[in-house]
């Protein structure tokens, strides 16, 4: 790695330093979608996955699926920043694609599900054949795909438009002075981690996956299921989180408010399930597009 890299990369730790805004889920929570995928990929898709990685990820998808968020800061990359949430009408507490999904600016499919339906019908042309005549990067088509999937799953990545998914409700998190969108993007894993799993990640990975052997395990068929055998239903996803943010996120988390374990207990494991449905759902989609002949629709 030569000088110039070393000094974009110093620049860009700086700059996420000072830039606070909409960043997905935490490097650790997307980490930990993707290591769960890469758990359920078939034999094929893994293969397709590993040769599409660039060098730098050591053929682990988990070791970049954080790259959107390290990119978006940068003006050659500011165009994606759009692309990690969607906002929906305050209080309404529903999703709807044609409704919702556009930039401040009023631009079309421009928001996380327009995103996951854009690069899964990138890779689709490539694999599946139908527009041969199409060229993509598939690198980047991959590590947005998996980075945006993690992306719906977090609740106030489809939270409401007024407060910005959480970002203008200023909460304590114990003595921590934040705001309610990263308290679900990072601070609950944080402070899981260090409660119940000797401040390692992988452990934590493990849990949840125990999880899905054992408590979710009828459930998969369930969170892997889109109808009318389409390759990828973000629409679902998003539907689902805005639920959840509803009913869990935005619930006794008024602007001012100090969230202690009350809050931390009862929200963990809504925050742990959606790690898990996103890994699951990441690996059904990528094992459909490399695997077998489907189709994609914006419903």
């Amino acid at each position: 790695m030569g000088w110039h890299e070393l000094l974009w990369i110093g620049r860009l730790l700086v700059l996420m330093q000072l830039v606070h805004g909409v960043v997905g889920w935490g490097k650790d929570g997307h980490y930990a979608v993707c290591k769960i995928a890469e758990g359920y990929l078939t034999k094929d898709a893994l293969a397709t996955v590993r040769e599409l990685l660039p060098d730098l990820a050591g053929g682990e998808l988990a070791s970049v699926c954080s790259w959107p968020d390290d990119i978006k800061w940068y003006y050659k990359w500011h165009w994606t920043s759009p692309l990690h949430y969607v906002d929906t009408p305050d209080f309404k507490c529903n999703y709807k694609y044609c409704r919702d999904c556009h930039d401040s600016y009023g631009h079309k499919n421009s928001c996380v599900t327009g995103a996951i339906f854009n690069y899964t019908e990138q890779l689709f042309s490539a694999y599946q054949g139908y527009s041969p005549q199409l060229s993509y990067n598939l690198t980047e088509a991959l590590m947005f795909l998996a980075h945006y999937i993690g992306d719906v799953h977090q609740p106030l990545h489809v939270g409401f438009l007024g407060d910005l998914g959480g970002n203008t409700i200023t909460v304590r998190w114990y003595r921590r002075k934040t705001n309610l969108h990263h308290v679900w993007d990072t601070m609950i894993i944080d402070s899981a981690l260090k409660t119940f799993y000797r401040s390692d990640l992988g452990v934590m990975i493990q849990a949840i996956e125990r999880n899905i052997t054992d408590a979710w395990s009828n459930d998969i068929p369930s969170w892997e299921n889109c109808g009318h055998n389409q390759t990828v239903c973000p629409n679902l996803y998003a539907s689902e989180s805005v639920r959840l943010a509803c009913k869990f996120a935005y619930r006794n988390a008024t602007p001012g408010s100090t969230l202690e374990d009350e809050y931390f207990l009862s929200r963990l494991p809504i925050v742990e399930k959606r790690l898990a449905q996103g890994g699951i759902r990441l690996a059904t989609v990528l094992n459909r597009l490399f695997n077998s002949e489907v189709k994609i629709a914006r419903e």
